[in-house]
């Protein structure tokens, strides 16, 4: 017989560990307020990333998925809750607004292919193309962003937008390492994905 927690249901606990990954995301986009130098050509270094696909992995495709979307609508919405404590909906203009639109992907996906296999490999696996989904992604928006909308440096690249990447690669590469790692450890512990 199937217990509660692993039926695809969406139960109140699922609604509290929901809104803790969105608070988790919302303190991980303002790090660079305390350390403001971990700003590099207009882009902070966060943990909004981590946060995102560690819910994915921790609480499945959708539910992860649903926690990104709260983050990203309470954000819009007017909350002071993005990168330097922004908000509102003015903030779909921002170049870095793609990587916001991507943590709901990349939660998805994280969480799909722990679902899928439930193995420590397949978790760090999926934060690890999760991870990478964001970067593709959202720096894809943001020279598109900074090319058609926003003000672009002079010479401003294709090739230059993801100069701007490597700073925080390495950091959100072991992060996503980790976040496998934790988040296979933590699934064994609440059992919230269902049992293959």
């Amino acid at each position: 017989m199937e217990t509660v927690h692993k039926t695809q249901s969406f139960k109140t606990i699922d609604l509290i560990y929901s809104a803790l990954f969105a608070t988790l995301i919302m303190v991980g986009a303002n790090i660079t307020s305390f350390v403001p130098f971990l700003t590099v050509g207009g882009v902070p270094i966060t943990l909004q990333a981590f946060f995102a696909i560690l819910a994915g992995l921790v609480l499945g495709s959708k539910k992860g998925a649903i926690a990104c979307a709260v983050y990203m609508f309470i954000g819009l919405a007017g909350a002071p809750v993005f990168s330097k404590f922004s908000g509102g909906f003015s903030a779909i203009l921002l170049p870095t607004f793609g990587f916001i639109v991507t943590f709901i992907i990349s939660a998805y996906i994280a969480g799909k292919i722990a679902e899928k296999f439930q193995t420590r490999l397949a978790y760090i696996i999926g934060a690890l193309v999760a991870m990478a989904v964001n970067y593709i992604i959202g720096t894809t928006w943001m020279y598109f962003a900074y090319t058609l909308w926003a003000s672009a440096p002079e010479g401003f690249t294709y090739n230059m937008a993801w100069l701007w990447m490597i700073p925080p690669m390495p950091k959100d590469i072991i992060l996503s390492i980790f976040a496998g790692f934790f988040a296979y450890r933590i699934q064994k512990i609440l059992k919230i994905l269902p049992t293959k």
